[in-house]
């Protein structure tokens, strides 16, 4: 079984990839620092796959601890990336812990990755990179305005940072 890495794993959204990757045979290790989350989501996990998650509680601005984790549970095939603020009051109110979180949690998981040979790297973005479209639908084609809020630009900047990285040829979207 190909082991995939979910950061923000214990989150709505890394909860429901987790069951798609148990469903579709891939063994998933999830990872998150809980201080947004709990592990409680991964309880119903257990309920619909009937197969137990355990989350590894490491924060992604902790690098040292990050490549611990890497040479204990690697190697992993790819990475899907969840784990970030995402509020984008906060962000507006907060901006500073916003760009240290979504910023340094990502270039510090990229350094870990690529290290690794990390074969596939999934970054969870946001339409917000947009900022305010007026013409709709948005799509990848859809030009960029100024981003709106400190949560957008991080996703923005995210994008970029991974565009200057050997990762680029990794990402599978």
């Amino acid at each position: 079984m190909k082991k995939i890495l979910v950061t923000g794993g214990c989150g709505y959204i890394g909860c429901h990839t987790i069951v798609d990757l148990i469903e579709n045979n891939y063994y998933p290790v999830c990872l998150d620092n809980n201080v947004r989350s709990t592990t409680q989501l991964l309880d119903k996990v257990k309920d619909i796959t009937n197969f137990e998650i355990k989350n590894n509680k490491i924060d992604l601005l902790d690098v040292n601890s990050l490549e611990t984790f890497f040479m204990k549970f690697g190697p992993f095939e790819g990475v899907i990336h969840f784990a970030a603020y995402k509020d984008v009051n906060e962000s507006v109110e907060r901006p500073l812990m916003y760009f240290e979180n979504n910023l340094f949690s990502l270039i510090n998981l990229i350094k870990v990755a690529e290290k690794y040979d990390v074969k596939n790297f999934i970054f969870s973005s946001s339409c917000s990179v947009y900022g305010n479209i007026k013409d709709l639908p948005v799509t990848e084609e859809s030009n960029l305005a100024p981003s709106e809020s400190p949560y957008g630009l991080t996703k923005r900047i995210g994008e970029e940072i991974i565009e200057f990285t050997s990762l680029k040829s990794r990402m599978n979207f």
